[in-house]
């Protein structure tokens, strides 16, 4: 009808692009997070999901510093890494596990943990982990392993990363029988589903939009 207003499809909201400096205050805090988790876990001599549980596990059974446990065993996955996610994407995950192997060994030179419990160990150690996985993967980053695979079905798929992290956490978990005691590895367990948890309520397709 003539006068009556023409209703327009509201404009879609894409966010503000993240600078640089977003980014970089981003991995920075995404890898102490991660740094200061691994070693509450590796002080309680637990594990975790993803990358850095194969990490803690393979700890369990050799003398190379976690730092170069994680870099080495992150090397396959960053031919992954290139191969789905890009070339940016690879450069800061790269970036990231340089940092982040770096830091897991400054960490317990700036910070002596004599006893920790393990519940505490695993409710904050996971949730450190968790933060620091989430905050990477707002700035198009990660720590590389599994986190590529469950980042990549998300946005193939629109599978939640949580949801995917969590039956790959699994297969971990299988092989943590092999050297860890069942108590240490229920404690384990609830570290796994701290760190995923975070993912699960705070990394939803759709829901953040600055990239």
């Amino acid at each position: 009808m003539e006068g009556e207003m023409t209703m327009q499809p509201a404009a879609v909201d894409k966010g503000l692009a993240h600078t640089l400096k977003d980014d970089v205050y981003g991995m920075v805090l995404g890898v102490m997070f991660i740094a200061v988790g691994l070693n509450l876990l590796k002080c309680s001599g637990m594990i975790t999901g993803g990358i850095a549980g194969i990490a803690l596990l393979i700890a369990h059974v050799s003398t190379l510093p976690i730092g170069v446990l994680f870099f080495l065993v992150n090397l396959p996955f960053m031919v992954f890494c290139y191969v789905t996610m890009g070339r940016a994407f690879t450069l800061k995950t790269l970036i990231v596990n340089v940092a982040l192997s770096a830091a897991t060994q400054a960490v317990p030179l700036l910070l002596t943990v004599s006893y920790v419990h393990p519940l505490f160990a695993a409710l904050v150690g996971g949730t450190f982990l968790g933060m620091g996985v989430l905050s990477l993967a707002r700035h198009n980053a990660s720590v590389g392993g599994t986190g590529v695979v469950t980042l990549w079905l998300q946005r193939r798929t629109g599978i939640n990363a949580g949801k995917s992290q969590m039956v790959l956490d699994v297969l971990v978990f299988a092989l943590s029988l092999l050297t860890l005691p069942l108590p240490l590895l229920l404690w384990s367990t609830l570290s796994a589903l701290a760190m995923n948890a975070m993912l699960m309520n705070w990394h939803k397709p759709g829901r953040y939009q600055g990239n």
